[in-house]
């Protein structure tokens, strides 16, 4: 019996649209005699739907779309499909209205419904606030479709009866509560066992898993574990796509009993794998195993693919953004270029009297690397403006952060102007370890509708710009190698205001998966510059509240995983502090706004 997975990239809202992407692959599927499609969790309406859940009129397009694709799907295929259904028990006994379903489709009729059983809450998911949990194990019983050939009558067809398989049906997190691999159960039940004892012959798990640098690995260990660990195959359906901050690797994966791959669709791409089950065997066959990229790969289409569905998704085509001549707007450039094609991306120069001849050469000759559209906007004559009409005000006053912000703010002007004017979308080049610390403008470097590196440290930028020169030199060399600078001052380096960045990554790295001032100190950094970089992120958080959202590539990003109080006055503190700010004693100083 064949069995494929198609691996989808499903808009949020499309009902249409993702219906038509599912019966694509369907006919597809059918064409090459597969007999069961497997589609990613809520494929239907797209992953993660969020509050459009709580839109009665959406849930309800969502079951007449689902009536409609069961009509309009080959005949002897069968389907899963993710979609929602309404708890109609909700009312008397209480509980959410909805559940994360899969229903199984099949000759034009939905046969059955299955409910995701375990709700994450941690991160990024939310699904307690729109689902109710399913109380039962999941599984149906799929007959096999005998081949009619030439000479055969209708009682050669009688022969025998035909072969069948019990499948358990399982969605994303049903499958991440093994206490045998993890250690520890999240939850009361795990489902994956439930299944196994009740014999099924093969497990299915359909997800929609956001993507973190290297998860993949962990997926394919879990996987592999209870392949082993229940002696049944496994699966694994997971949406490729880009929703909002979300980025979804895809990577499908299927193994059989003794824990071996069979299958495994491509990374950051569409696709449709198909492999057999033996009913003899009660197992997978191998097929085809596509190869992962490396980490710097890995990371490169991940963005990649975060631009281009971000951009196609809310309706644009061409983006712009400010080219200084540094390393974050030269990735970024080169991944819009990537993700959009070099024709739809416009970079713009906005030299100030305190910009390097070298910076916009380097800026210029990154854009013919890339070819890519230039236009050049000096602003000295805009900053005399400002200068003009802050005199009075600013009289008795030294140059400083103020006055740097505004060179900074009105770049971030020009460039909204320009997107205004001619429908494109901003995007903003600041990176993670800038965005943690606040080393960022607002109204300024920060203006934008997407911030494509804001969970890529500086360390992994450069990381990134060296990897993409292995292929040919497309980053010019000048820009890998001179010290970073804002250029706002005269002779100005980012370290000027900041630790060296390899150091500064490991502080953030370490704080923001919760270590304290005091197991930080003990990693062997310096206590000031722990307490001080502590007070940073603390301070900045108001920043990255009114940020762009920034595309997520690892396990803890500032965006809708990220929960901080921006009121707040508790900083985690290593040693006495010898340098406070007086009108809040809790508080270290740190650089403004």
């Amino acid at each position: 019996m064949k069995i494929a997975i198609a691996q989808i990239n499903p808009t949020i809202g499309d009902l249409t649209g993702n219906a038509h992407q599912i019966l694509a692959a369907a006919i597809q599927a059918a064409r090459q005699g597969v007999r069961l499609l497997l589609t990613p969790e809520l494929s239907l309406c797209g992953y993660p739907p969020r509050d459009l859940l709580l839109d009665v009129s959406f849930v309800d397009a969502i079951a007449t779309t689902l009536q409609q694709l069961a009509q309009e799907l080959p005949p002897d295929l069968a389907v899963l499909v993710g979609c929602v259904e309404y708890n109609s028990r909700s009312h008397s006994s209480g509980g959410k209205p909805l559940f994360n379903s899969i229903a199984l489709l099949e000759q034009g009729k939905i046969r059955q419904i299955f409910h995701k059983r375990l709700l994450p809450t941690y991160d990024v998911f939310d699904e307690h606030r729109y689902f109710e949990p399913g109380l039962q194990a999941n599984s149906f019983t799929l007959e096999g479709i005998r081949e009619q050939r030439s000479g055969d009558t209708s009682e050669d067809l009688n022969l025998s009866p035909l072969a069948s398989i019990k499948i358990g049906v399982t969605i994303c997190e049903d499958l991440w509560n093994d206490e045998d691999f993890w250690g520890k159960r999240s939850y009361a039940v795990n489902p994956i066992a439930d299944l196994a004892q009740m014999g099924v012959d093969l497990i299915v798990n359909l997800s929609a898993s956001p993507y973190t640098v290297g998860k993949w690995q962990l997926r394919e260990s879990m996987l592999k574990h209870a392949a082993v660990r229940y002696r049944t195959p496994i699966l694994y359906n997971n949406q490729v796509a880009a929703n909002d901050d979300l980025i979804f690797d895809g990577c499908s994966v299927g193994f059989n009993r003794a824990g071996e791959i069979v299958c495994r669709a491509c990374a950051f791409e569409t696709d449709l794998v198909i492999v057999e089950f033996d009913e003899q065997q009660r197992d997978l066959q191998p097929s085809s195993v596509a190869p992962m990229p490396d980490e710097d790969e890995e990371i490169w289409k991940a963005l990649v693919l975060g631009v281009r569905d971000y951009v196609r998704k809310c309706g644009f085509s061409k983006v712009v953004l400010g080219l200084s001549g540094g390393v974050d707007s030269a990735l970024v450039a080169a991944i819009a270029a990537a993700a959009l094609g070099r024709e739809n991306v416009l970079g713009v120069l906005m030299p100030s009297p305190y910009s390097s001849d070298h910076s916009i050469k380097d800026a210029l000759d990154l854009a013919a690397n890339l070819g890519i559209q230039t236009d050049t906007l000096p602003i000295a004559q805009l900053m005399q403006g400002y200068d003009k009409t802050l005199a009075d005000l600013f009289a008795d006053t030294t140059f400083g952060l103020a006055e740097e912000n505004i060179q900074s703010r009105i770049r971030g002007n020009l460039l909204m102007a320009i997107a205004n004017k001619f429908g494109y979308l901003l995007l903003s080049t600041g990176n993670k370890s800038e965005m943690a610390v606040g080393y960022c403008t607002l109204y300024g470097d920060m203006n934008g509708g997407l911030a494509v590196i804001a969970d890529v440290p500086k360390t992994r930028v450069y990381s990134l710009c060296n990897w993409l020169n292995q292929q040919s030199t497309l980053i010019p060399t000048n820009i890998l190698t001179k010290p970073p600078s804002a250029e706002l001052k005269p002779g100005q380096v980012d370290q000027d205001s900041l630790p060296p960045y390899d150091i500064l990554d490991d502080i953030l790295q370490r704080l923001i998966h919760h270590q304290s001032a005091a197991q930080i100190v003990a990693h062997g950094h310096d206590p000031a510059v722990v307490n001080r970089v502590l007070t940073m992120v603390t301070r900045a958080e108001f920043k990255r509240r009114q940020a762009p959202p920034g595309l997520k590539i690892t396990d803890r990003a500032f965006g809708t995983g990220w929960r901080m109080p921006i009121a707040n006055k508790w900083v985690s503190v290593s040693t006495s502090q010898t340098e406070k700010n007086p009108a809040h004693p809790n508080l270290l100083l740190s650089n403004s706004e």
